[in-house]
């Protein structure tokens, strides 16, 4: 056996630099670094040997560049990934919000975070976490609930099983998310004797399963005795590239759909049986059809409380669900008819069993009404005399942009209006993070989306309190040439939860900059800020104005900052379904009491 000497860290990145998701293309699309005592030696001087192959990004957080990397497995439909990598202690704690997000959205990301020694001859060593009662915990074990797979290196040959399982979790449809290698720091520098043959380029294909035939019998008999269907279209549709499929299936069948946060654009906005978003952010037309459902097909859907309405919405008692999806624990949720198969091969063999069954429905008004509410929403103000909405600003972004555009967020009250309004015409156009509604993706999200998509213009819309609580890869997008236009939406403070809390009765507290216990009022130069990083920036008032930023923004050849301040109180009314937000039973204010008692009858409508 022809074997060759390398440290532990120099034959992880050359190995991972000869995954391949396609012929010839590397699975790893690079990966993100800041190094420190716990990975500059080893992992640096590695990766620094490899960067022709398998280059390297600075960022300027981990938890940011974290997101960055899942953003371009996202937008590159779970086809591509990226790495991450950190010194030990905070730089390793950075990312464990993010490792949540992925691990909650089944995003691929691998973790490479340093550790402690493996020895433990120098211990404690600068940034350990020492426990008391355990010699083998370090900070790292704080990715395990987050990590689809967990392991911890602390012997070279280790590598030799760990790697290759973690790309299988990696690559694997079902099992998808973040993987992480926590990598004792002595143990990367390291040599041992690699067999040759390791490092040749392996062939990643994506795995299709088929659906087991006695569940497809379940389902075509629940969905042939159905007189009120519904299709809910999630990111799994998106993540298994059945965006078409998904149109024949439901043309053929003539179905409705309504579309998640993950799964919208699966279906262009004007096709006729899409029906828009569904749940607490869905259109007047989804909720309509969901609340009289008598069958659900659920595909590639977690079925998460914003889909259901907090499982309020569907109203049918005799409601069956058949679940669509490639995870098992995904398909059986709440009851339903479990269709586990991959998407595209899921729709392929229904339609087969289906051949010449079509459901019996007309859905124009319905969706010519929800068209009309959108018009309403986001037409032009005749005059710029009041703050403008988020609806009005969407609809000044949504005219500057073309079918390629892609338009990024996360958090906030800006998710829900962009589900309810923005009209989405190609497949992977609608890039919103809120599986786990993590503030402070956007920019590095938008990054991550550019990096992937290179030929689409990318729009960041991000709210004044998410861009507070992480912007510095502006900077990087700066550097690295890849053009973002950033539309931030300064509304002074967490506008959305500001209006949730006086919907469950509380006062207007803490949220907002003007009600929080600050001597000195905030004035944030968000424009000047972007500039400082290297963006052209402008502040407009109003949307006339905002429009005519945004033709700049979209001939300028750099990344582009747009700022405009906003009403926080205001959102659209139309459509919407309930969501349950706890309120609290005993309280001294009529205000609550009220809420308390609306918010019982609604949780009595809910199916048990």
């Amino acid at each position: 056996m022809t074997t060759i000497r390398l440290t532990a860290a120099q034959a992880m990145v050359r190995w991972l630099a000869a995954q391949e998701s396609a012929p010839g293309v590397p699975f790893l699309g690079g990966v993100w670094a800041i190094f420190g005592h716990g990975n500059v030696a080893g992992l640096g001087e590695a990766l620094h040997g490899v960067r022709d192959r398998l280059p390297t990004f600075r960022g300027h957080n981990e938890q940011s560049m974290a997101h960055a990397a899942i953003a371009y497995a996202k937008a590159s439909n779970r086809r591509r990934a990226m790495a991450v990598t950190s010194s030990i202690g905070p730089g390793a704690t950075n990312m464990i919000t993010a490792a949540a997000l992925a691990h909650v959205n089944r995003l691929p990301v691998l973790f490479l975070p340093g550790d402690v020694f493996a020895s433990r001859l120098p211990d404690p060593v600068l940034q350990q976490v020492e426990d008391l009662g355990d010699g083998t915990i370090s900070a790292n074990d704080c990715f395990r609930p987050v990590s689809r797979y967990f392991d911890r290196i602390t012997r070279p040959e280790q590598l030799l099983a760990a790697l290759p399982r973690a790309m299988g979790v990696l690559t694997d449809p079902a099992e998808c998310g973040p993987v992480t290698l926590a990598f004792c720091q002595d143990v990367q520098t390291m040599a041992f004797d690699w067999p040759e043959r390791f490092f040749a380029a392996r062939l990643w294909r994506p795995r299709r399963p088929r659906p087991d035939v006695d569940e497809i019998a379940a389902a075509v008999a629940a969905l042939t005795q159905a007189k009120r269907p519904l299709v809910i279209a999630g990111g799994g549709v998106l993540y298994s590239e059945a965006a078409a499929d998904l149109a024949a299936f439901c043309e053929a069948h003539d179905l409705p759909v309504a579309e998640t946060q993950a799964g919208k654009s699966a279906l262009p906005h004007d096709h006729p049986l899409n029906l828009g978003s569904i749940g607490v952010t869905g259109s007047s037309a989804a909720n309509a059809v969901a609340a009289d459902a008598d069958v659900v097909l659920a595909v590639g859907t977690r079925l998460q409380d914003f889909t259901t309405g907090s499982w309020a919405l569907f109203g049918n008692p005799d409601l069956r669900i058949v679940g669509l999806n490639v995870a098992a624990f995904d398909a059986g949720k709440h009851g339903a008819l479990p269709l586990v198969a991959d998407a595209t091969a899921g729709l392929a063999d229904l339609d087969a069993a289906l051949a010449g069954w079509r459901a019996d429905g007309d859905f124009t008004a319905l969706k010519a009404e929800w068209d009309a509410a959108v018009d309403a929403a986001t037409a032009a103000p005749a005059s710029d005399n009041a703050l403008p909405s988020d609806a009005l600003v969407i609809g000044a972004v949504q005219r500057a942009s073309n079918e390629d555009t892609v338009v990024v967020c996360a958090a906030g009250g800006l998710p829900g209006e962009l589900h309810k309004l923005w009209r989405a015409s190609r497949p992977n156009g609608y890039h919103v993070e809120y599986g786990y509604s993590t503030m402070g993706y956007e920019i590095a999200g938008g990054l991550g989306v550019k990096m992937a998509l290179p030929e689409r213009e990318v729009v960041v819309m991000v709210g004044d309190g998410s861009y507070m609580m992480m912007n510095s890869e502006l900077a990087t997008a700066v550097m690295l040439g890849r053009k973002l236009i950033v539309v931030v939406l300064d509304n002074r403070g967490f506008g959305c939860i500001d209006r949730l809390q006086r919907a469950t009765g509380g006062e207007s507290f803490n949220n907002l900059l003007d009600d929080a216990l600050h001597e000195t009022p905030a004035r944030i130069d968000f424009a000047a800020h972007m500039a400082a990083m290297g963006a052209r920036t402008e502040k407009v008032a109003g949307i006339a104005e905002l429009e005519a930023a945004l033709a700049r923004a979209r001939a300028s050849e750099s990344t582009y900052g747009i700022v405009i301040d906003t009403d926080p109180m205001i959102t659209t009314q139309a459509g919407g379904a309930w969501w349950d937000v706890a309120v609290p039973e005993v309280s001294t204010r009529e205000e609550v009491r009220a809420a308390r008692a609306a918010y019982e009858q609604a949780t009595a409508r809910r199916l048990p």
